[in-house]
């Protein structure tokens, strides 16, 4: 259904889409997931190393449609959370094996979907030689305000952390892929676009949300009374914008018109984590997105643009969030960044 996907036009030429490429090098494959996906390691299966990967990508509003493959066995898992994407996985060719967890996992097979967000729970899968996937990476942020808009509330862990499959052959959810695959063949531009982009991402966010919560075992409007205060998604908004002039507790709070106590609470029960540490998150993101860019700066100009003073307390920070140094991220010849266990 999906074997031409991306790759030919309506008129049946070959696609000019961004980022497309066949690519054997692990460096150059990386680089296009890290920026497609999220940060995320990946390990051959196997005596056979050298990948064969196919890399297409096309947008639909603010969501990433991807064909994609590694051409050997590999297993791929911690998948940065910082990202914020759920990824949304159907399968074109071959067989996918997605953890669950204790022990239990999923298959997929050709026509079938898996569903994780990578920004609330962990996510490992094992894909093999045969695989090629038709991917969607959607922010979380995205299907929370769907949820908000049309329900009134937004779901709770409960959704967030259920990891499952939806669609099937013969499914509106496989219909609904096939529509996108084809008028992204259409009209590419106007799929990225503002107008039919956005109507067609509501679509997507709409079954998405569907399926998923029907598989979670939820009633939406009815079983997201728990649902997250406006205040927290207001601070996260806060963090993100000003997370350069490193903005303290109190005035992340008083911006929201809530005491740090309350904040910190909130953070706590509806993201796990803190504000701090959403901040420092952010700020670290934000040098890496710069580093990547490089557009001259040095290391030290960037990191004390985004409120570091101590490079060596930065540089141990940004190692252990990202697993390599500043400078190794700044060096376009940094060598092999897969991590292999």
């Amino acid at each position: 259904m999906f074997e031409d996907a991306l790759l030919i036009d309506a008129a049946g030429r070959p696609t000019m889409q961004h980022h497309q490429a066949f690519s054997r090098d692990w460096d150059r494959i990386k680089e296009w997931s890290d920026n497609i996906y999220m940060p995320y390691t990946v390990t051959p299966i196997g005596s056979r190393l050298k990948p064969a990967s196919d890399m297409y990508s096309a947008a639909v509003g603010k969501i990433d449609v991807t064909r994609f493959c590694y051409g050997i066995p590999v297993s791929v898992g911690e998948c940065s959370p910082e990202a914020g994407n759920i990824l949304v996985l159907t399968t074109i060719r071959g067989n996918g094996r997605h953890a669950l967890g204790r022990g239990a996992a999923a298959n997929t097979g050709v026509g079938e979907t898996f569903v994780a967000d990578c920004s609330r729970t962990d996510y490992f899968v094992e894909f093999d030689e045969d695989h090629l996937q038709l991917n969607l990476t959607v922010p979380h942020q995205l299907v929370a305000d769907h949820a908000l808009q049309w329900y009134g509330t937004v779901p709770d862990d409960r959704l967030w952390r259920h990891k499952c499959t939806i669609g099937g052959r013969g499914s509106s959810w496989l219909a609904l892929m096939d529509y996108v695959v084809r008028a992204i063949a259409e009209s590419p531009d106007a799929m990225s676009g503002e107008r039919l982009g956005a109507r067609v991402q509501e679509l997507i966010t709409a079954q998405l949300l569907d399926e998923w919560a029907t598989q979670a075992g939820l009633q939406l409007g009815v079983d997201v009374a728990s649902a997250e205060p406006a205040y927290v998604r207001s601070a996260e908004e806060y963090i993100d914008t000003f997370a350069r002039s490193v903005p303290t507790a109190s005035e992340i709070a008083a911006a929201v018109g809530v005491s740090v106590r309350a904040l910190t609470a909130g953070f706590r029960r509806y993201r796990d984590t803190t504000p701090g540490q959403r901040l420092r998150a952010r700020r670290l993101e934000g040098v890496r997105s710069e580093l990547l860019r490089s557009d001259g700066k040095t290391v030290s100009e960037i990191a004390n643009a985004w409120g570091y003073v101590n490079l060596g307390m930065f540089a141990a920070a940004y190692r252990k969030r990202f697993g390599e140094l500043p400078s190794e991220t700044r060096n376009p010849l940094r060598g092999q960044l897969f991590e292999r266990s």
